[in-house]
């Protein structure tokens, strides 16, 4: 008989107990939004609660970003984040996507001075896949979902 654990690569290092799991995964939702929460957030009526900030350049801030976000690149949190952000208000960062670590620098310098951050994965990219609105220096725009990433019926079951 083959013990299925050695052979199978995914259980070749044993799951995590229940309980370090959930301490695990608790932690993980202190850190991450996702796009569709963030969404959400936004489309409710008042305040969402915190402020969103785009890390990238300039000329990707340009190309498109969330509404409402605060543009405030990743090297440039030293000398403007107590310009811009308001300690008391948390944050969500992010970047391009799940190829690009700025929103988690960002993220850690800002918490390095004293804001309460979130990163928001998927960053942009899935922001634009899910088909919600953005802006561009040029005005409002929206892509088509992605069927992969936004179910038909707006409903991911997550």
């Amino acid at each position: 008989m083959t013990d299925t654990a050695s052979a199978n690569p995914v259980l070749r290092v044993a799951p995590a107990a229940p309980t370090e799991a959930a301490a695990w995964f608790r932690a993980s939702l202190a850190f991450h939004a996702d796009v569709s929460d963030v969404a959400a957030a936004l489309a409710a009526d008042g305040d969402p609660g915190f402020v969103l900030v785009d890390s990238r350049s300039a000329l990707s801030f340009d190309q498109g970003h969330l509404p409402g976000a605060v543009h405030l690149p990743t090297a440039l949190v030293p000398e403007r984040a107590e310009r811009l952000l308001d300690k008391d208000v948390p944050v969500v960062t992010y970047c391009w996507g799940p190829g690009c670590n700025g929103a988690t620098r960002a993220a850690l310098a800002l918490a390095e001075r004293g804001y309460r951050v979130k990163e928001m994965l998927g960053g942009f990219e899935y922001w634009a896949r899910e088909g919600f609105a953005y802006e561009t220096g040029r005005g409002p725009a929206r892509r088509d979902p992605d069927p992969l990433t936004a179910p038909v019926d707006g409903d991911c079951g997550c």
